[in-house]
């Protein structure tokens, strides 16, 4: 017998039947990339590959005792925050991230596959904003998720740039922020999509893709997830970010249609594809 040699990272999400989204396809990315993952469940989802049709969260205080026990017996080298429906969740799990400030924190907070917040949308983006924002080493959303966010701050006349919006996050407190669908640039069409990673120095890096048509369900928190298990392994942001690209796109590559639904990435594509011995 021996100890646990590969990283730790606990991930905060919701249990989805199919295993698109939350906590079971956090943990296939996390054991595909050599970490092993725990999980704290913070809704329970009625759904298959098409559709989400109903959505229970958990007790606030049930979400907080999960993270606490597990976190007074092992000691994580990463938290990795999915898509976040719930006010006092969220501060509970800000609350729980700020005792392990040396763990690297992925907050991926966004999430088309859920349900929409209705009135508490505006108040959810304010509690992400000044409670785990801040804490962040990666923080990763679209082009469109950043500028719903950037609502809460901007002034309704300014005339801000995505760069800006990046920027004031950063001056916050996030270590890097991730956009995801930026423009390629010219000489790209509408088959090339980009990612822009941003940090105190302003653009890190801008990696141009070709886009697969998909259509698919879980293709954001696979990326967050790759980047939290890459980081806590070892790799700097801006390494992190590049690997988990890749790997996203293999994941896509080699996407399955489990039911009638859309397509859900097939995070052991690598494995898959060797013939056993």
């Amino acid at each position: 017998m021996q100890n646990q040699t590969s990283p730790l990272i606990l991930t905060f999400g919701a249990a989805d039947p199919i295993g698109a989204v939350g906590v079971a396809a956090d943990l296939a990315v996390f054991s595909a990339l050599g970490c092993h993952g725990l999980s704290v469940t913070t809704a329970l989802l009625i759904g298959d590959s098409a559709r989400i049709e109903d959505m229970q969260d958990v007790d606030p205080d049930w979400v907080s005792d999960q993270a606490r026990v597990v976190l007074e017996d092992v000691q994580v080298a990463a938290f990795k925050v999915g898509a976040l429906e719930n006010i006092e969740h969220a501060s509970a799990i800000a609350e729980i991230v700020s005792d392990y400030p040396d763990a690297v924190l992925v907050l991926d907070p966004f999430s088309s596959r859920l349900p929409e917040q209705g009135e508490d949308a505006e108040e959810m983006l304010t509690v992400v904003r000044q409670l785990l924002v801040p804490q962040t080493s990666v923080l990763v959303l679209s082009q469109v998720e950043l500028g719903r966010l950037a609502e809460t701050w901007r002034d309704a006349a300014g005339d801000d740039t995505l760069e800006d919006d990046a920027r004031h996050l950063v001056d916050l407190g996030c270590e890097f922020v991730l956009v995801t669908g930026t423009p390629a640039g010219s000489g790209h069409g509408d088959a090339v999509r980009a990612n822009t990673l941003y940090g105190a120095d302003g653009v890190v890096r801008h990696d141009s893709w070709q886009h697969l048509p998909g259509p698919f369900i879980g293709a954001g928190g696979t990326l967050s997830a790759a980047i939290a298990a890459l980081m806590a392994r070892g790799f700097d942001a801006a390494a992190a970010v590049e690997q988990a690209q890749q790997y996203l796109f293999g994941t896509l590559a080699h996407a399955q249609r489990y039911g009638m639904g859309k397509l859900v990435p097939n995070r052991f594509f690598a494995v898959h594809a060797a013939p056993p011995q």
